[in-house]
């Protein structure tokens, strides 16, 4: 066999993706030969070189590729571990016997459609912004989203990693104080969409991707999985065993409609830009809800004592008739009807 890049082997073996096995070898966690390597472009012999990766053998020839869809559920982390001890969306299939890993990121509060796979190539096709994969998310933002915050959207912003720019972005349903939006990306940076609408002033209150090209996440209820065959996977995402576009892939399109702000106009209420949505962002999301769970036991305090202070005035108030009945059943002298006299 001739000689192949150093993560390009270990993806193969199914160890992680590409990108995270760059990580792996900067941080100094491969070995060739008993010699540790920290150059990303070093290549080997897969039939000669012998790799380790954190102690643990990398054999191209022990790998069943298997290939999984999930529907990722809130309160998750999309990682294989976590320091934190937080539950991880290797939680939700445990029986599956060969080392997967996720295939991209969905972070804590998002949901929706997560692939996850022991095949490095694959992962690589996907994630990588060079194979022109579009996501699909759905995401409500607090508040009304006007016109002109739909366009501000639609731009793109400038934020600290480049230039992000959705490929499209539309409203969907509108609520009294909430608005549902699509948005389509082809690269999906890390937390992309959350940055975007932070960048333009809205705030995230639930996001979800819906699909990957024609890939959905219909039919798999949260927490749960189903296995997919390499050929169709790849077919559903456009693309052949080489990654090449193929006349085949058909990407998703929603059936619910777009709503026209032009016509219909942005429903009445507080703007999705306004600052009073800033408390229910990630970042200040713990401390409002601790500042709701004071308000509710202060709320909770003051109507027990309010009910404590009118019963205690209904019982003095028992008491007072009560005291007043008996002063007049005792003010009153019986006389007899008649008076005989002799």
């Amino acid at each position: 066999m001739s000689q192949i890049r150093l993560q390009k082997f270990i993806a193969d073996c199914g160890v992680t993706s590409r990108r995270k096995a760059e990580e792996l070898i900067a941080q100094g966690r491969v070995e060739v030969n008993g010699e540790t390597v920290r150059i990303l472009g070093t290549k080997i012999d897969p039939d000669i070189d012998a790799v380790v990766v954190d102690g643990h053998v990398a054999d191209l020839g022990s790998v069943d590729k298997v290939y999984l869809v999930m529907n990722k559920p809130r309160a998750y982390v999309t990682t294989v571990s976590d320091p934190q001890e937080r539950k991880t969306v290797m939680d939700l299939c445990m029986e599956v016997s060969e080392r997967i890993y996720p295939v991209g990121r969905l972070d804590y509060l998002s949901e929706g459609l997560l692939i996850l796979t022991n095949d490095g190539e694959v992962a690589n096709m996907i994630m990588h912004p060079s194979f022109n994969i579009t996501k699909v998310y759905e995401v409500k933002v607090f508040g009304s989203v006007t016109d002109t915050i739909l366009k501000k959207l639609r731009a793109g912003v400038q934020l600290e990693d480049g230039f992000a720019k959705p490929l499209s972005v539309r409203v969907i349903k509108q609520l009294p104080n909430k608005t549902w939006l699509e948005f389509r990306l082809g690269e999906g940076k890390n937390r992309e969409i959350r940055k975007i609408c932070e960048a333009c002033g809205l705030t995230v209150d639930k996001l979800k991707r819906i699909a990957v090209e024609g890939l959905t996440v219909d039919g798999i209820a949260p927490g749960k999985f189903r296995y997919i065959a390499k050929k169709q996977l790849l077919n559903l995402l456009g693309l052949d065993e080489n990654g090449q576009k193929t006349n085949n892939g058909t990407a998703w399109v929603s059936a619910k409609k777009s709503i026209n702000l032009k016509k219909k106009g942005a429903q009445s209420g507080t703007s999705a830009d306004d600052e009073a949505w800033i408390k229910y962002r990630k970042s200040t999301y713990n401390q409002t809800v601790k500042e709701l769970d004071e308000r509710k036991i202060r709320e909770k305090e003051q109507a027990s004592a309010a009910s404590l202070a009118k019963r205690d005035e209904a019982h003095f108030d028992r008491k007072k008739r009560k005291a007043l009945r008996e002063k007049k059943k005792s003010d009153t002298t019986s006389f007899p009807h008649a008076v005989v006299v002799k």
